[in-house]
Order: structure tokens, then sequence, then C-alpha cells
């Protein structure tokens, strides 16, 4: 059955559930056109400059005269002003009350005191430039072949390629980004605290910038201009590698607290459902683990610039609010200088689906972030220092982010998605959660939990979310495999770099 979905009472436009025929007469509502379904539909009649509202928000002011039952889309509003970074109000440590989790638990790698634990036991192979990836992946598939087999414990082999390392500003200022991005993926908690770095030996991207003085020695780095031809390279390759086996080997999951998870929610193809669906969805699972001890981080800068000031009232402290609004406003600076704004962020699939602008889409981004205080705010591939909801800053580019977040030390991700896509990460396994139930129709054997019932009123957020809470902790205990790790698909690793390539 289609029915209208209005989020807010003071909103003055729902989306329609379905495709909509023109003349339909939805709970009083005749729709003028034929209505595509998550499109709105306007519930009054409306003049040229009025604001369109959903979830209660402004999200632009209409460029022409609209009648009660017409089709507003992307092509009929103007965007609000952006919301100001000055004087932007801290709860200072407001209670909120979190839904309670029945689980505290799961099992997981220990890292030890004060670390957080791995979901999975991954030998991973760090590049300092891209010039070695080749001879990386051909050693990943030496490794998987003969030496894998030999130690069962070991889940995988992962190569931390990318695209930095020379032929770059080095020393520019926002080459810090990148440079700590993959200093600290190597410290990921699936990795055990094995690191094993191939370079080259002439890049710019040298192996003090990522290791410090104790770390850098025959045992976990080799540099390829070092050996005499590919052979060699490949035989102290193998050699290194087995070493780091045969320590990943002696790992073993037992049971671990909650506050030794860190995870991160990211979503991409989203549609006019994932802010009433997959998301807040998301939002409620984030409560149940926040609330148990466990450290969520949400990103996406351009998807939550519209709500800054929600997002700053949620910040525990004022420590917490200034990096919020520094980080906010280093990116707005960003944007600028390439001679754009927050409105590029929507793609051609996110306004099929039904989102307007980048208004509509940052209020459905916000709530897979829930309601839980925000503790810490990161740049991108920071480390966290505290536990709770973290708002780690990063770009709403998917192969971005994840990299972004990994660095940052999640060791699972959960990904939202309207329009649906086959993202993976190989160095930690990705949730695939759909906001609409023609995606798992259309995707049975890719989506990993569908939130659409709630769009059609056969579940509630809350049923939803604990749903995906329970498989969060099956997924890091590796009692499930999600879709994508299943079938390998992964992502390449596309470190952040804002800074000049020379």
């Amino acid at each position: 059955m289609i029915r209208l979905i209005q989020i807010d009472p003071s909103d003055n436009v729902a989306i329609v559930t379905e495709n909509a025929a023109k003349g339909m007469d939805l709970e009083g509502i005749v729709l003028l056109q034929d209505i595509p379904q998550g499109h709105k539909v306007a519930l009054k009649n409306l003049q040229k400059g009025d604001e369109v509202i959903r979830y209660g928000v402004t999200l632009g002011y209409l460029l022409e005269d609209i009648e009660v039952g017409s089709w507003i889309n992307e092509t009929m509003l103007a965007l609000p002003d952006l919301p100001s970074l000055d004087s932007l109000t801290y709860a200072q440590g407001e209670a909120v009350v979190l839904p309670k989790p029945s689980i505290t638990t799961f099992e997981g790698f220990d890292n030890g005191p004060d670390l957080y634990a791995g979901t999975r036991n991954l030998l991973a192979i760090t590049t300092t430039v891209q010039c070695v990836s080749g001879v990386v992946n051909q050693l990943v598939g030496r490794i998987r072949s003969t030496l894998l087999p030999k130690y069962p414990n070991v889940d995988e082999v992962v190569a931390i390629n990318h695209a930095y390392g020379c032929g770059v500003a080095i020393n520019a200022p926002d080459a810090v980004i990148p440079i700590r991005s993959i200093r600290n993926i190597m410290r990921n908690p699936n990795f055990g605290g094995e690191i094993m770095v191939v370079g080259l030996g002439c890049e710019k991207l040298t192996v003090d910038k990522l290791l410090p003085p104790e770390e850098i020695n025959a045992e976990n780095v080799l540099m390829l201009q070092d050996y005499q031809g590919y052979a060699a390279m490949m035989e102290a390759l193998l050699k290194m590698a087995e070493t780091k086996l045969e320590a990943l080997n002696r790992r073993k999951r037992t049971t671990l607290p909650l506050s030794k998870l860190c995870i991160g929610m990211q979503c991409g193809g989203s549609d006019a459902f994932s802010g009433i669906t997959a998301n807040p969805s998301a939002g409620y699972a984030s409560d149940l683990l926040v609330s148990g001890g466990a450290t969520v981080m949400f990103s996406e800068v351009t998807e939550v610039r519209d709500g800054v000031h929600l997002l700053a009232y949620r910040c525990v402290d004022k420590e917490a609010r200034d990096k919020l609004v520094a980080e906010i406003g280093w990116y707005d600076a960003y944007l600028a200088k390439g001679e754009v704004d927050r409105s590029a962020n929507p793609t051609p699939g996110n306004k099929k689906g039904g989102l307007s602008n980048i208004v509509e889409k940052a209020m459905g981004s916000i709530v897979k972030s829930g309601r839980a205080p925000i503790v810490e705010v990161l740049g991108p591939g920071e480390l966290p220092t505290k536990k709770g909801l973290i708002f780690a800053a990063t770009p709403a580019s998917d192969i971005v982010c994840g990299p972004s977040q990994l660095a940052s030390g999640i060791a699972l991700q959960v990904f939202m998605t309207g329009r649906g896509t086959p993202y993976g990460l190989a160095e930690a396994p990705v949730i695939k959660v759909c906001s609409r139930n023609a995606m798992q129709e259309q995707w049975p054997d890719l989506i990993d939990l569908n939130a659409g019932g709630i769009a059609t009123g056969e579940e509630s957020v809350q049923e939803v979310g604990k749903r995906l809470f329970e498989l969060i902790l099956d997924v890091a205990s590796g009692k499930k495999k999600p879709y994508a790790e299943q079938l390998k698909l992964t992502n390449f690793l596309c470190f952040f770099n804002p800074a000049p390539i020379t």
C-alpha cells in the first residue's frame, strides 16, 4: 500500500513510499503529477519564496508557486544560508538517557590494556609509496597460496596500498593528513600490533615519518632497492611475512567488554528513506553500543554541515565543541579554495532517490549518530583518546571516509545505503544496511540487514536497531561474515590528501 510519510508535524511536505500516479488520493492529498518513490509531495499550497520544511527543518526556498499535491524536487529549491560556526552552544555534560543493551561483551582479539580489540586477525603489509604496490600484490598472492594455510588462526593478508608517497609536497602543512592516516592505519586493532612496511628507497614518504626509531629495523621494514632483483625481494618478503604470521597465529578470541570495541558508521548512496529507516536504526544501535561502553565513530563533514549546531549542542565540553568548529571551518575553507560549497555533495543517485539538496541529505545523515553525547572530535586519520560517541571529521566520499575511519581505529564498519553499493573494506568487515524493501529484493546477496520495514509500518526503529546491534556483535565476534566479506568485495584505500602534488 502506498503511504505518505510526514516526519515532523511542522513539515509541509511528505514522501511517497512507492511510485505514485497522478490523480491518486493519498490520505486526502490528490496527486497532481506522477511522483517517484521517495520524492516529496506538497501538503499545502505554497508560494514562491516559501520555506519547504522536512524533519522540522527548512530545506530551502521555493523558486515557483506550488499547489497542494504537487511534486517538489531538486530543481525547485534555493538553498538556505549556511549555519554559522560562531557562538555554537554546547551541552556541557547534559544528561541523555540511552537504551540499555542486553549484551555487554563480544569475542574479540585482545591487543592489551587501553587498546581496542580486533574483530579479525589480519596480516597487514603497508606500502610507503604506490611504486611498490605491484610487488606487494604479488606477495599477497604468494602468502595466501603458500603461507596462510600453515597459520589457521590468521584470517587473511591485506595490502595497504595507496596513491601517496612520492611526487607530493611532503612538507606542506596539509600533508599531515595523509601521513598520519598511513601511520595510524598500521595500528588498526585488526592487525594485532604486527608491523610490516615495504618501501622502495627513493620516495618522499620516508619510513621515519611512519615509525618511531625503535621500530625501524629489519624485522619491520624492507626497501626493495636494497635487493638484487625480484626473486631476492620476494624471498626476503616471504621470510619477513612468515615471522609476522607466526606471531599473529598465537592470537585467540576471548570474551571482552564492549569498551574494547570501536566501530564506524557511514552512509552512501543515500535516498529519502535513509533518514527515516536505515540511519535512525543505526543510530539506535549506536546508542546501545555506547551505553554498553563501546566507541562509535560517525563522519562525513559535508553531510553534517547543515546540522553543525545540533552536533555542537551534543558535545560534552568546550574542547569537543571547539575542535568541531575548527574541523568544520577548515573544510569550509578547503571547499571554497576549490570554488565549490556543500551543495556539490548530492549525487545524481541521491536526487533520483528523492533527496533534493544537501540540507535534506544532512538531516537524514546525522541521525545515524543516535542521541549519545559527543565526547571527542577527530581530524581525518587521528586516533581517539576517549571512549563513547566520536565525530571523525572526514570527507563524505565513501572510499575516502572508510580509510580515514580505519586509520582512526575502527575494527568494523556499518554502512547504510538507499540506492545500493557493493562497497567493502579488506581491513575490516562491513555490514550493509538498506533503507527500503526494494533494495533488499534487488540485492538479496549483498544487503545484510533491511530497514525497509520501518517505512511500511512492519517494524519500528527500535526493533531494527536492536537487530542491527546483535548483528554487529555477531560479526565482531566472528560468528557471522557480512556479504561483502564473504564475496571479498573490497575497495582501494584512498587516503585524503589535500596537500599539493608536485
